[in-house]
């Protein structure tokens, strides 16, 4: 046993009741990104007012700053997955020195990725379809967020410490927290108040590196000083062990995490020849969708460490009973949720859309996608078990096979044959096909691991 502050004492992810273990889990990570995504739809909400060609702008730049999201929720993914194996293993010390050196290294991977997303800005966004009147918005954008990246990655790295130890109520506090510093400067920055000038689209930029750093001074004291999560000692491993564990996992996480982008990119550039009003219109739909998936996005992030530490600890029967009661779970839960958007979706349209163009398509929009986001939260939830496994190339594939065999190509078929009715009802379909791909590999996968156990101990 170690003779230091313990994460993990107390912790009953390796023995209490599954279901009553990922509620109390999950429960507060729902909260902790309610707040953060209405702080989100606030901000879409401001930008609105200030015409359609900003909002097609920020709906252009979708993309671009989810694909630099997207390698840090990898790295966080291989971050958690690591710790929390090494903590159900009782390897403490081991698991505060992988956390100081995830902190390190994905600031680096980070800070460069928008260096060079900076420098490549508009041949990048006229890739992606956007015109000459759009462009100059989309510069007073990006270039700030750009600027301001690095102070996102921290938070997003440190809440993947503190949720591998089972801690999920402080990240929680800290997103809501960012959330709402980025909604209360988002009038006073776009529009102005008194001496301060309205900046417009840029001052939605400002507002959110604000947010965020306030959360990295949040999160450094918190693991550094209150929970005593960070190290620089570790024991028989090096940085370079360290990071190899992390970014082994991290890497193909990441990877797989950006292919989402790429194929939100596509898709943009195919919704884009149909007018501005349907880009708009679209990128509030994404905004709905994140809004839509939130119970599933919580279990993405509550999941794993449960994955994690009991396969650390040989429990492969609750590894395999967590997964199939979420899954069940998560097909009810977000039926419920097809059903109140489509009671809701006039007041939705209306309030996100200032054309007519716009309110039809954001209609559009809720009547078709969301009735798939059941199989989309079975294919999120299935990809991060495999992380959680330590199976990041699993993962990798299965985001190979959903956006790029089914996702984008049905829905670009679907385009051909029926235009964005069509579009969407193709994407859709592509949902379906992957879920039933993810439940049964997962399923071949950990019976596979866990006779290879049986056999390793017999």
């Amino acid at each position: 046993m170690s003779s230091v502050h313990n994460p993990n004492k107390g912790n009953d992810i390796l023995s209490a009741d599954i279901p009553a273990t990922l509620k109390r889990m999950t429960i507060p990570m729902i909260f902790g990104m309610i707040t953060l995504m209405m702080f989100n739809i606030v901000d879409t909400f401001f930008i609105s007012m200030l015409g359609t060609e900003q909002l097609a702008a920020v709906s252009f730049t979708f993309p671009v700053t989810f694909t630099v999201i997207s390698l840090a929720i990898g790295l966080g993914i291989g971050t958690s997955a690591v710790i929390a194996k090494a903590l159900g293993a009782n390897k403490i010390d081991e698991a505060k020195f992988d956390a100081t050196i995830a902190l390190l290294i994905s600031a680096v991977f980070v800070f460069s990725l928008s260096v060079v997303g900076f420098i490549f800005i508009e041949p990048i966004f006229k890739l992606l379809g956007a015109n000459h009147e759009v462009m100059p918005y989309i510069y007073d954008y990006i270039s700030i967020w750009f600027l301001g990246s690095v102070f996102l990655i921290t938070p997003m790295i440190g809440n993947s410490v503190l949720r591998a130890s089972g801690d999920t109520k402080t990240p929680s506090f800290i997103m809501g927290f960012a959330g709402l510093i980025n909604a209360l400067l988002d009038p006073l920055l776009i529009f102005g108040l008194g001496p301060i000038s309205g900046l417009g689209i840029k001052g939605a930029a400002i507002a959110s590196v604000i947010a965020w750093s306030v959360a990295v001074a949040i999160i450094l004291y918190l693991l550094a000083v209150k929970k005593r999560l960070l190290s620089l000692h570790g024991g028989q491993q090096g940085v370079i062990s360290a990071s190899r564990k992390i970014l082994k996992i991290g890497f193909p996480a990441a990877g797989a995490n950006m292919l989402t982008p790429m194929a939100m990119a596509v898709m943009t550039a195919i919704v884009a020849s149909y007018g501005p009003e349907a880009v708009a219109a679209f990128g509030v739909g994404s905004r709905i969708e994140s809004i839509a998936s939130l119970v599933v996005l919580a279990l993405s992030m509550t999941l794993p460490p449960f994955v994690s530490q009991n396969f650390g600890a040989g429990k492969y029967d609750r590894v395999q009973q967590a997964y199939k009661q979420t899954l069940k779970f998560v097909m009810v839960w977000q039926f419920i949720i097809y059903l109140v958007l489509l009671l809701f979706s006039g007041v939705i349209s209306r309030t996100f859309g200032n054309e007519a163009e716009v309110v039809t398509v954001i209609e559009l929009f809720i009547y078709i996608m969301p009735l798939s986001y059941g199989f989309q939260g079975v294919i999120i939830l299935s990809n991060s078990s495999f992380n959680a496994l330590h199976k990041p190339m699993n993962a990798l594939a299965l985001s190979v096979v959903r956006l790029f065999i089914f996702y984008v190509p049905f829905a670009y078929i679907g385009s051909l044959l029926g235009d964005l009715p069509g579009l969407f009802i193709g994407a859709a379909i592509g949902n379906l096909m992957t879920a039933l791909v993810a439940y049964n590999w997962f399923n071949h996968s950990l019976a596979r691991m866990h006779d290879a156990s049986d056999r390793e101990y017999a």
